[in-house]
């Protein structure tokens, strides 16, 4: 049955080991570089996170967003800012990430607290959009309960009638947030469930990276 089947599955992790000395001194220019390794792999959107925030009760609350921009500081993905996350990020700005590329038996944790983006980079990023995710960003009230999917068209119907032959500007409630790394770990998958796991934490106030290696 299908307990039985999720309990006696498994995919052995072939994969070449990782060491201190294998990675960079800065975790995101680590990033920089597995991400780069899972584009050309043909991953299907390597720029997925899951980004986890607190709940208004406490409790862990996850979703996938898709990074569009990386610094030197972190990684920065949009949103509705009245979206959960956007509310939950308000309260209290600090989230986890996790990059999945299991085709290359390889995942990415990333922590730190998160900070909106500048207005001008997020106006840059929304003008980028295709026009219907950019008439989408408007017509939906994201997180909100509605009665049905007759009512988003409807929503959306509204909004290309209202931005008909004009530009369409970013709407206020629209933006970008940037998690700021301040710790990451890279996993590889090895043989018998005996992963490669090595973790960036900052080695004191300067701009300094200490890397360890944990146990699997």
């Amino acid at each position: 049955d299908r307990r039985e089947e999720l309990a006696s599955r498994r995919v052995q992790y072939e994969a070449a080991g990782l060491d201190v000395g294998d990675v960079t001194a800065d975790p995101l220019t680590q990033w920089s570089r597995w991400y780069a390794d899972a584009s050309a792999a043909g991953v299907t959107e390597p720029n997925a996170m899951v980004v986890s925030t607190v709940a208004d009760d406490g409790g862990a609350d996850a979703r996938f967003v898709l990074v569009r921009d990386q610094d030197d500081r972190g990684l920065v993905f949009h949103t509705n800012t009245d979206s959960t996350k956007g509310r939950q990020l308000a309260a209290r700005p600090l989230a986890s990430g996790l990059f999945a590329w299991l085709d290359l038996h390889r995942q990415v944790r990333v922590r730190g607290p998160v900070e909106p983006i500048d207005a001008a980079t997020s106006d840059a990023y929304f003008a980028s959009r295709p026009r219907a995710s950019q008439i989408g960003a408007w017509a939906s009230p994201q997180s909100q309960p509605i009665a049905d999917r007759t009512t988003l068209d409807r929503l959306v119907d509204a909004v290309t009638v209202r931005f008909d032959g004009a530009e369409i500007r970013r709407p206020p409630f629209w933006g970008g947030y940037r998690l700021v790394v301040e710790e990451a770990e890279f996993w590889q998958g090895r043989p018998n469930r005996l992963h490669d796991r090595l973790r960036y934490r900052r080695a004191g106030p300067g701009p300094g990276w200490l890397v360890e290696r944990l146990a699997p």
